[in-house]
């Protein structure tokens, strides 16, 4: 008789919903390190992020998705067309939602394609430290299992941690005995590289506004290691001469601002003191053209 701690669980967890619902807040509060940015404005996540979570008996990789919307340019579509792909590639689906907002037309349509697949649905109520009354979180419930018939339903707090820990063991429970996928010290697939440009381009989100956040993408250009530090170029990419004014800012004041926050990110992630330096330039209007979404890493099907 094998005893049920001797059994080793994995599986591929998927993390959807609409933009801002807390997806990445979610992520790295489980895996206990920043490897997704955040940020409150929409389409912050563009690609697929693996969090490795391990223990002693257990992996779960999660999939954290970009926010499902109604796209108006081609990297939207590609935005969509990646967080639609984890559905094929999961054991488990958490579709999160937020508990101060309503049920949008958003959500629903994401229930309909849910209605489709073969993997376990699980509905997350995120963000239920918002709520002045406890007991709304009654209705939401009702509200959402009355359009869908969902495994499990937990209302969480992915900022505060609550309900996170009975989430996980539900989660292991739910899992099918498997291999451990990864090196148990591995916190995520993307490469450093990949991380500190996200670090960079959360930056320039953060302290900017409008339409600027969505024409902004980062390539790392060169890494290297100089023994004491780690001297690292890359490069901000915009859509219009404006918003490279924007970046820049006013004597460079911004374009600073963004590098001592990325720096101060990078340093955490690598260990040690960097030199950073950073270019903006112009790629007119990438967001739209096929051509340059593949040249800046939004490759279709790929990422």
């Amino acid at each position: 008789m094998i005893l049920t701690n001797d059994i080793f669980k994995s599986g591929f967890v998927s993390i959807v919903g609409r933009p801002n619902v807390g997806k990445s807040t979610f992520l790295n509060k489980v895996i206990g390190h920043k490897i997704a940015i955040m940020s409150d404005k929409p389409q912050t996540t563009r690609n697929k992020i693996l969090g490795i979570y391990t223990d002693t008996n257990s992996q779960i990789i999660f999939i954290d998705t970009p926010g499902i919307h109604k796209p108006v340019k081609e990297l939207g579509n590609r935005l969509n067309e990646a967080a639609y792909s984890s559905f094929g590639e999961s054991d488990i689906i958490l579709f999160m939602v937020a508990a101060n907002e309503e049920i949008g037309t958003g959500d629903k349509m994401i229930i309909e394609k849910l209605k489709k697949v073969r993997a376990q649905v699980y509905l997350l109520i995120n963000k239920v430290d918002l709520l002045e009354n406890k007991e709304d979180i009654k209705n939401i419930i009702i509200s959402y299992a009355s359009l869908y018939d969902f495994k499990e339903i937990f209302p969480i707090s992915a900022k505060e941690g609550n309900n996170i820990d009975n989430l996980l063991t539900n989660l292991k429970e739910n899992l099918m005995e498997g291999p451990k996928y990864y090196p148990e010290d591995m916190l995520t697939d993307h490469p450093e590289r990949f991380i500190i440009s996200e670090f960079i381009r959360e930056k320039c989100i953060e302290l900017t506004s409008e339409e600027v956040p969505h024409s902004i993408a980062c390539i790392i250009d060169s890494i290297k290691d100089m023994d004491e530090y780690i001297e690292i170029y890359a490069t901000i990419f915009v859509e219009r001469k404006s918003q490279k004014g924007i970046i820049i800012g006013k004597d460079g004041k911004l374009m600073k601002e963004i590098k001592r926050r990325a720096k101060k990110d990078i340093k955490k992630l690598l260990g040690t003191d960097i030199d950073l330096n950073l270019w903006v330039k112009i790629k007119k209007d990438w967001t739209e053209r096929p051509q340059s979404l593949d040249a800046l890493g939004y490759e279709k099907d790929t990422y």
